[in-house]
């Protein structure tokens, strides 16, 4: 039948074209330098694994000869290209509503509690004196009606959309390097649902600030998280304001001259004038006596200021000090979110007025972000040792992220967080100091980088090879891929991550989740981890369809040592996995397994006693069952590593 290609979807059309032209790119491109694996000793195939290993959440079977036939540097290429979600992802998202819905829409559709009660009394469905909640079910069966007629929904929902996209997209995404990039920008950029005032905020935040930008220059992703209102409010930019500046003096002191006059007024009428006039100047001086008091209360807050140069650019050890961060506050004073709730009075207040008209009356309107001249430091400043002038106003704001951003000390800094992400948790100076060059000659382009990662003999050295140990979220989602389960429920992936040490969009710290094994492995996670794999592979996990038998092509292994050679073939392909085997093989046939751990567990580094206490509480049985063996090669060392 004809297939007319007009016919097709709007994104159909877009992913084709975003293959099209990588192809076409690909066809007038320079050829791309092999990569340097062999001189590590490493086969295509093992190098081919190694790719997969660090730049996908793990490989799914048959995946390494899929690189190896595409040829290494064209899958690498290829994945440094940002294209759309697949069909698979797109099916799995459908009704997932929040995902594209505009933030002002999510915060006035997914509303937190207090927000709730607000608009209750606003639209009559409790009076504003009946909010104790004293008749807790005629208070309950008016909040519910109000939720039905207006449609708005509980904000737990939010979160789950937020939470299943990102396991959707991490099993069954093709764009594996995308979905890498987005975990690793998000937990460099960290904000946290911990923080009330940005729990609707989260989901756009990594939408709009993170994903599109995870292969762009560094400093698109510096200024789309700067600006976004999830940042400004999760680390208090948004409240940072300064009266040096002359609106804000002559607000004061027009304030200070109403406020002289009325008690003018008030003493010379205090004879003739009525009681209920007394009490309206008595109420207008204590209005704004308040404002007054509250303009002068407010001031500097340096937390986004210090963490954008200690955790977002510089680094530790980058060269600032405490008069630069300092300096940096009051450049980015007045550096505030537009008002988004519908029910606040300023909602629409920026919709319908031109920019040019904003800029005059000091206001700069981005999507949701405001900057307020009325709030901004105008005095001189002095960041890293250049001069920002007197009156500066936004653009020595963007100025200074601009100058963090090209800095060689931030250059490094990236470029050893890349590396550590990627090759080892302490990384070889030799490729870092290459990449951090590449950075500050490619003003930041972030493929560029991790080009030059690839193509350093370091990336490939078998010293470094299994350093680096998953995550919780890794590794839950490398069983998936490794097992082919079909995840029907997608949040059991973050209820185990919980469980093994990772509640991920929830870590408080504006430093992310350590990127160290140290971090993530001790007693307790291990055996988490090891239950993990027993119920995946045993078809425990509600939601969860893992089928073993044609992850096998419907063949069923003749004993439990046929098991353990075949599942640990198919789940830890190519590399030699001869010693591993052994290991859980000596597990398998122990009669008294308490003793046989430590031989099984040898030479895991700092894992050996944890994994030798964990395997001891999961079974004191020899293990009898084809789950059981693929449960502990999950469970083992050798998955455990990336």
């Amino acid at each position: 039948m004809y297939n007319n290609p007009t016919s097709q979807t709007p994104k159909r059309m877009i992913q084709y074209a975003y293959v099209f032209g990588f192809l076409f790119l690909m066809a007038f491109a320079q050829p791309t330098p092999k990569m340097p694996y062999k001189k590590a000793g490493l086969t295509e195939q093992e190098a081919a694994l190694h790719l997969l290993n660090r730049f996908t959440f793990g490989p799914k079977p048959g995946q390494v000869e899929e690189v190896v036939q595409q040829g290494l540097e064209n899958w690498f290429l290829a994945q440094l290209q940002p294209v759309p979600d697949n069909e698979v992802v797109r099916n799995r998202l459908v009704g997932y509503q929040a995902l594209n819905m505009p933030t002002d829409s999510i915060v006035n559709t997914y509303v937190q509690p207090a927000q709730l009660i607000r608009l209750a009394i606003k639209n009559g469905f409790i009076d504003k004196d009946s909010v104790d909640r004293t008749d807790k079910p005629a208070y309950r069966d008016a909040i519910k009606k109000m939720q039905t007629e207006y449609g708005y929904r509980p904000l737990q929902e939010l979160q789950r959309e937020l939470i299943n996209q990102k396991v959707i997209r991490a099993v069954y995404g093709d764009a594996q390097l995308q979905e890498i990039l987005t975990d690793f920008w998000f937990n460099h950029f960290n904000v946290s649902l911990t923080k009330n005032q940005i729990q609707q905020l989260v989901l756009p935040y990594e939408r709009d600030a993170i994903r599109p930008n995870v292969l762009n220059n560094f400093s698109s992703l510096l200024f789309a998280t700067a600006k976004h209102p999830a940042m400004l409010l999760y680390l208090d930019n948004a409240l940072s304001i300064s009266n040096e500046n002359d609106y804000a003096k002559r607000q004061l002191k027009g304030a200070q001259r109403l406020l002289d006059l009325n008690a003018a007024k008030k003493m010379l009428a205090a004879a003739s004038i009525s009681e209920d006039s007394m009490q309206k100047m008595d109420a207008m001086e204590s209005q704004m006596t308040a404002q007054i008091k509250k303009r002068k209360s407010q001031g500097l807050n340096e937390n986004y200021a210090r963490e954008v140069m200690e955790l977002h650019t510089l680094g530790v050890n980058g060269g600032y000090t405490q008069a630069d961060v300092t300096a940096l506050a009051s450049a980015l004073t007045g550096w505030g979110v537009r008002p988004v709730y519908e029910e606040g009075p300023l909602a629409k207040r920026f919709s319908n007025i031109p920019s040019a008209q904003l800029l005059r009356r000091g206001l700069v309107v981005e999507d949701y972000f405001l900057y307020s001249g009325e709030k901004h430091d105008e005095t001189e400043k002095v960041i890293l040792g250049k001069k920002f002038p007197a009156n500066g106003g936004y653009k020595e704001g963007t100025e200074a992220l601009a100058m963090l951003a090209a800095h060689p000390s931030t250059a490094h800094f990236i470029a050893t967080k890349l590396a550590a992400k990627f090759i080892a948790d302490v990384p070889p100076i030799a490729v870092v100091d290459e990449m951090a060059k590449t950075f500050l000659a490619t003003n930041g382009d972030i493929k560029e980088v991790l080009l030059t990662m690839v193509m350093h003999p370091d990336f490939w050295a078998k010293a470094k090879e299994k350093e680096k140990i998953k995550s919780p979220f890794e590794l839950a989602v490398s069983a998936i891929r490794a097992t082919g389960t079909d995840v029907v429920a997608p949040y059991q992936v973050f209820t185990w991550s919980e469980k093994m040490g990772q509640k991920f969009y929830f870590y408080q710290a504006p430093t992310g989740f350590p990127d160290r094994a140290s971090f993530w492995i001790n007693t307790g996670s291990l055996l988490n981890r090891m239950n993990f794999g027993m119920a995946i592979a045993a078809q425990k996990i509600p939601g969860f369809k893992t089928n073993l038998l044609a992850l096998n092509q419907n063949h069923e292994p003749e004993s439990v040592e046929d098991a353990l050679q075949t599942y640990t073939k198919l789940l830890l392909p190519v590399s030699d996995q001869k010693e591993n085997s052994e290991r859980i093989m000596s597990i398998v046939r122990a009669q008294n397994i308490d003793q046989k751990i430590a031989s099984a567990t040898k030479d895991t580094g700092g894992m050996q006693d944890m994994q030798k206490e964990a395997m001891t509480q999961i079974n004191n049985t020899p293990l009898k069952s084809m789950a059981q063996v693929v449960g502990v090669i999950i469970g083992s060392p050798a998955f455990q590593r990336k």
